[in-house]
């Protein structure tokens, strides 16, 4: 059951159709994928959140060589072994985003060894679904009164998939964002909506642009103020009613007592690429949990991150808890995503606006190794050998 070699896989792929937010455009997606490979052959996978180039350094010349030979089922033994080795320098950042891919990837191998899910593993699923929020509604490069029809003609495409909640960008500029705002819920008076701005709002804005969510019924208005400042969610929220959400840009248990304590947060989303995997993950929902806050995670990536989130939300309870259950919406990005849609020949299926927790083993999810070639750009292998190398250099 030892470690035997660590590979990474950086995958890219060009986007026919360009979109942006409030803070720059996309023209290609980047990924970085991880493989853990046990002595026995078993293998697991997992992504990472963040800058694949950078990432894929910290994997292969730190983490790799620390964790060869360890056991694939110690998930706490080695998150914990990983931590320590970086604690000095790296408490955050890309590297726990390196730290996260390798973790969710030792659940999956987990989950193939003992041929149990990962929602069986981590406290077993007490849900066959999940509903999903449609995440979509970036811009394109139109003139802005073409570009709302545009947005709001995408968002009834997706109700009309049978998507019961959603979530738009905000954070062009104010006025637009109004009219953004008020469209949908013209559009889409019975739908469950929610508002991102990407913190694109310094706190007179984001104000205004609550006090407007209030007005529209919206569920959250998430990462409405930059990360920096977490002193000012408090103050938006003695102005507004509407949930506030934050958390993508946050990482491990730490970071989120930081950030819970500084008030103002109604919901906690976390991303189990990035904030520490699956391991801190469940962590931080239990931080969540005793501050009496729900985590939904954020998604962003491939299969294994959706598979991640979905496994997570298949086993979450909410809080407070009641007789009627109070929904956590798990996070599908609708935008065009190869490395999701194409890469992998066992996905998460998504069906009206539900997922299917996965029952196989491990994530449930299985790339296509024969299509990973056509969307790499560079892989990194670290086993004994290597590893011995790199020490003698």
């Amino acid at each position: 059951m030892n470690i035997k070699c660590i590979r990474t896989h950086h995958v890219r792929c060009q986007l026919d159709n360009p979109f942006g937010f409030s803070q720059w455009f996309y023209d290609q997606r980047n990924v970085l994928l991880v493989e853990v490979v046990a002595e026995n052959g078993v293998t697991g996978w997992g992504e990472c959140y963040g800058p694949a180039s950078v990432i894929e350094a910290a994997i292969e010349k730190f983490y790799a060589p620390k964790i060869l030979g360890m056991n694939i089922l110690s998930t706490e033994t080695i998150w914990h072994h990983m931590w320590r080795a970086s604690l000095d320098f790296a408490r955050s950042g890309v590297m726990m985003a390196g730290m996260s891919g390798i973790d969710m990837a030792l659940w999956d191998a987990k989950g193939k060894v003992l041929n149990q899910s990962v929602s069986q593993l981590i406290g077993g699923a007490a849900r066959d679904k999940v509903p999903c929020y449609a995440t979509g509604m970036y811009y394109l490069d139109l003139p802005e009164d073409v570009l709302l029809d545009k947005l709001v003609e995408e968002a009834v495409s997706y109700a009309e998939q049978g998507f019961k909640a959603m979530k738009i960008k905000v954070g062009k500029n104010v006025e637009f964002d109004e009219k953004l705002i008020v469209a949908m819920r013209k559009a889409l008076p019975t739908t469950i909506l929610a508002a991102d701005s990407n913190h694109a709002y310094d706190l007179p804005e984001a104000i205004k642009i609550a006090k407007i969510l209030d007005e529209n019924d919206y569920a959250w208005f998430e990462e409405p103020l930059s990360p920096e400042h977490p002193e000012l969610f408090t103050k938006l929220h003695e102005k507004a009613n509407v949930a506030i959400a934050t958390g993508e840009c946050e990482q491990t248990r730490y970071g989120f007592q930081r950030l819970i304590a500084a008030g103002g947060i109604q919901l906690v989303q976390a991303d189990l690429a990035y904030c520490g995997g699956i391991s801190e993950g469940l962590k931080i929902r239990s931080l969540a949990s005793a501050n009496g806050l729900n985590m939904i995670p954020h998604v962003w990536g491939t299969q294994l991150n959706l598979a991640a989130a979905t496994h997570f939300l298949g086993t979450a309870y909410n809080e407070p808890g009641r007789a009627e259950e109070k929904k956590l919406f798990l996070e599908y990005d609708r935008t065009e995503n190869p490395l999701r849609d194409e890469l992998y020949k066992v996905n998460v299926q998504v069906i009206d606006g539900e997922a299917i927790v996965p029952t196989g083993p491990g994530l449930g999810v299985e790339i296509d190794t024969t299509k990973l070639k056509d969307f790499v750009v560079n892989q990194t292998e670290t086993n004994w050998a290597a590893s011995v190398k790199q020490i003698a250099q």
